[in-house]
């Protein structure tokens, strides 16, 4: 039986290990550096901190979930159910916690993976299943005097909770995902609160809501309907395309109907087509950004002092803590891991001019090797768990194939995945990501992180394996 070993537990992992597990698979470990599963969602307990995907859709086909209790869930929900998911389907005792992998070397001779460990063991498997994600590792600013600063100070991603804020005097430093949830309930608390924004973001407002329990059975019939929105939505993100006008045009109504003073919404009016960043949803945070001790202040910070933050006009703000919702070092994939392929070729060197990827999960010169949520299957909208079931679906099938004809490794053609990489660069090219600035593209240029279009066309891609694509020994 072939050994699969999958570094990470969080909606990737658990996709490929029930995958498996549910198809005959059963020599499966999962590794997790943290002490629980559920990936970013064990990770992010900042406060407010939640889905922005319709929960209808935020679950598993396999596994849907009609306990929701909002429809926009929030984090202690979304890793109840992957808690629940996992055991429902064995997967929380192949678990093994505190397993941090550092090292995963191809031995060509044994055409399998030696895998490395912190605590310097090594194990051995025939597959070897990537599952850390693209926002696993919280990105700080580069600051001079970061570690100057005299008061408390941390990455929103890891929130500390032993913190008091209430009385004090907050910076949060960057706009994102994650300080749209976090800023209003930092507000409640805070003597003063002053957000450092680097550029504005479109904000459409948040069909949330509680989910009464009589209505929850009706989640399923949600469900599609949610997933033809996200779809259209979708096709928002092509450069010019009707429905992105009629997006933007939503957002800044929502802009203009909650921001009353005009200097306040001038600075939070975006300079950039809608879609270059990630869309955000919020119905509180507008409304906090007004409130008589809230500050936005759009100037460049240039650095940490003890006593606050220095912007580029020269001016010193003092606070007592700062928070950075800086995000996630989104184009790192697997360089945190020394992986090594045939010929101890290094997969950072591959990818140093950014990542790339047949189908987002085959590179050429790494057998056996698999990558969910690899190099451009990210979403501008939709839910992610749609593309990370398709993968696992497809890995499974190269799986049964590599057994059911005795194979021991299996490896994409490098000028299938060239020809792959050429026309998905071309179609994001004539995107809106295309002609701006964002954290999807590689200081190369190269755009590595999103998928150029709705779920279904990736879907429809990756529902069968071409054995014609692969090599197979």
């Amino acid at each position: 039986m072939t050994s699969v070993g999958i570094i990470g537990s969080g909606f990737g992992g658990i996709a490929v290990a029930a995958e498996l597990l549910s198809h005959g698979h059963h020599d499966v470990r999962l590794w997790e550096r943290g002490d629980d599963i559920g990936g970013v969602w064990r990770d992010n307990t900042y406060p407010g901190a939640g889905c922005d995907v319709p929960s209808p859709l935020y679950s598993y086909s396999f596994a849907v979930n009609t306990q929701w209790s909002k429809r926009y869930a929030l984090q202690p929900e979304i890793r109840e159910y992957l808690h629940r998911v996992a055991d429902e389907y064995g997967i929380t005792p192949r678990v093994q916690l505190g397993r941090e992998v550092v090292s995963a070397h191809w031995q060509q001779d044994e055409q399998a993976w030696d895998v490395g460990f912190a605590d310097g063991a090594v194990e051995r498997v025939d597959v070897l299943v990537s599952a850390v994600g693209q926002l696993s590792e919280p990105r700080l600013p580069a600051l001079p005097g970061l570690e100057d600063f005299a008061g408390d100070w941390f990455h929103s991603a890891r929130w500390d909770h032993d913190v008091d804020l209430a009385g004090k005097r907050v910076a949060a430093v960057g706009v994102g995902a994650s300080a749209i949830q976090y800023v209003p309930h930092v507000a409640e608390d805070a003597a003063h609160l002053t957000l450092f924004q680097r550029s504005a973001n479109y904000i459409l407002p948040k069909p949330d809501g509680p989910l009464p329990r009589w209505w929850r059975p009706g989640i399923r019939l949600e469900r599609p309907l949610w997933w033809t929105f996200g779809e259209q939505f979708s096709r928002g993100l092509d450069e010019g395309s009707l429905v992105g006008k009629v997006e933007q045009k939503a957002a800044l109504a929502h802009l203009r109907r909650q921001v009353q003073d005009p200097r306040l919404r001038e600075l939070l009016t975006p300079d950039y087509p809608i879609g270059c960043k990630r869309i955000l949803f919020s119905n509180n945070f507008y409304p906090t950004l007004e409130r008589d001790h809230v500050d936005v202040v759009a100037d460049r910070i240039v650095r940490v002092l003890p006593q606050g933050v220095e912007t580029a006009d020269g001016t010193v703000h003092e606070v007592d803590v700062i928070v950075y919702g800086t995000g996630f070092d989104s184009q790192d994939f697997l360089s945190s891991i020394d992986v090594r392929g045939a010929g101890g070729e290094p997969l950072a060197e591959r990818w140093t001019d950014g990542a790339h990827a047949h189908l987002g999960m085959y590179v050429p010169g790494f057998p056996n090797l698999f990558v969910s949520y690899g190099p451009n299957t990210n979403l501008g909208g939709g839910s992610i768990i749609y593309m990370l079931e398709a993968q696992a679906r497809h890995m499974r099938q190269v799986l049964d194939r590599m057994e059911a004809g005795g194979y021991e490794a299996v490896d994409v053609r490098p000028e299938v995945e060239a020809e792959y990489d050429q026309q998905v660069q071309e179609r994001l090219e004539s995107s809106v990501w295309g002609s701006c600035d964002s954290w999807y593209r590689h200081p190369s240029g190269r755009i590595t992180s999103n998928w150029p279009g709705s779920t279904y066309p990736y879907h429809r891609r990756v529902r069968t394996v071409e054995p014609e694509d692969f090599a197979w020994t």
